[in-house]
């Protein structure tokens, strides 16, 4: 005989960070009618705008009080470490976007004790990228080679050290101005560039994952171009995303990729 489907509980979400992403992900879960409790939102300051009802947490031991199934971080790298361990500690998982803090293996090595104490995991989304699913299997198998090369229109690299590297202003065709590991990368250009450690955590690391980015006058989005080769055989996606409307630096599939992490917590089909 049919039996009634068990409700499923709506899912408690706290975000950490309420920039460009943050709001784009609200945004699109409001839209979308998921089953989500936006439980709280941090910010150092309090935002002019929040959703309705929604409260602001101010310090990660807030967190207590919002009682989160899942924190999402968007805020930057500077608040992956204290937001991470109180996420860890009180809720099941802690989602980060900003993994060039992971550059530093410290803070990677302390938050993974804190989830091997509490029960919890951290959850790397794949951002911008294509292929990192793939490219995380195939390491399960020696990889001789990753390489990831970003492209971005000139404008994206505004206000980055890539200007001292390059003239933006005058390019004519596409320029390479960076060389380098995942970890100088992400370290240097953590705006532009964090989903190279996205890549290199997929990997075989941040040294030696090897990342070009590029400026080119003629691109109309931001273009990603992984490939690996290894045990498993040879791996080659590409990928351009639109710019996310209100911060050129950052993807629009940034955001869809949030989007679907936090939906899997609650479909009863993960894809």
């Amino acid at each position: 005989m049919p039996t009634e489907p068990v409700p499923r509980p709506p899912l408690r979400l706290a975000l950490v960070g309420w920039g460009a992403i943050g709001r784009r992900v609200v945004q699109l879960l409001a839209e979308r009618d998921a089953g989500i409790v936006l439980a709280g939102i941090a910010a150092r300051t309090r935002p002019a705008e929040l959703p309705s009802g929604v409260p602001w947490l101010q310090h990660p031991d807030d967190l207590g009080a919002a009682t989160p199934d899942l924190v999402v971080e968007a805020a930057g790298r500077d608040a992956v470490e204290p937001w991470g361990h109180a996420a860890l500690r009180l809720a099941r998982g802690f989602a980060v976007s900003s993994t060039s803090a992971f550059c530093d293996d410290g803070v990677l090595d302390r938050l993974v004790a804190t989830a091997e104490r509490h029960g919890s995991q951290i959850l790397i989304p794949p951002g911008a990228l294509a292929g990192v699913d793939a490219l995380a299997a195939a390491a399960a198998l020696p990889l001789d080679e990753v390489r990831h090369q970003i492209v971005k229109p000139p404008a994206a690299w505004r206000g980055t050290p890539a200007a001292g590297l390059v003239d933006l202003d005058r390019l004519t065709e596409a320029t390479v101005f960076f060389a380098g590991s995942a970890r100088e990368a992400a370290g240097r250009f953590p705006a532009n560039a964090n989903v190279a450690a996205i890549a290199a955590l997929a990997g075989i690391g941040l040294d030696r994952t090897r990342v070009e980015l590029v400026a080119d006058p003629k691109a109309v989005g931001n273009g990603h171009r992984l490939r690996a080769t290894g045990a498993f055989g040879t791996l080659d996606i590409a990928i351009e995303n639109r710019p996310l409307a209100t911060n050129p630096k950052s993807s629009e599939m940034a955001a869809l990729s949030l989007v679907r992490l936090v939906e899997n917590h609650v479909r009863p089909l993960c894809r």
